[in-house]
């Protein structure tokens, strides 16, 4: 997150209500909910652990222990559970 200054970009009467509340200090304005994004979405990562958990799911399917697929993915025993028996 890079930092912008206030004045560069605010309309001064908003500066100067903002400052009634907080001065000299860094804030922090959260986008709108209706734009987050899912973690992952952007790097990629959430796809490969959905990728990841399917092909879990399918060795389960077809004979593959919990153990050890926890042990081949590096994953906990509970962790294997979550994915194979989600829907």
């Amino acid at each position: 997150m890079k930092y912008v200054k206030a004045t560069n970009i605010l309309p001064e009467k908003l500066i100067l209500e903002i400052q009634k509340y907080v001065q000299g200090e860094t804030i922090y304005i959260p986008k709108p909910e209706t734009s987050y994004q899912r973690w992952g979405t952007r790097s990629g990562g959430r796809k490969r652990i959905d990728d990841r958990n399917q092909v879990i799911k399918s060795a389960f399917k077809k004979g593959r222990t919990i153990d050890q697929l926890a042990e081949e993915y590096f994953l906990s025993v509970e962790t294997i559970k979550k994915i194979v028996y989600s829907k």
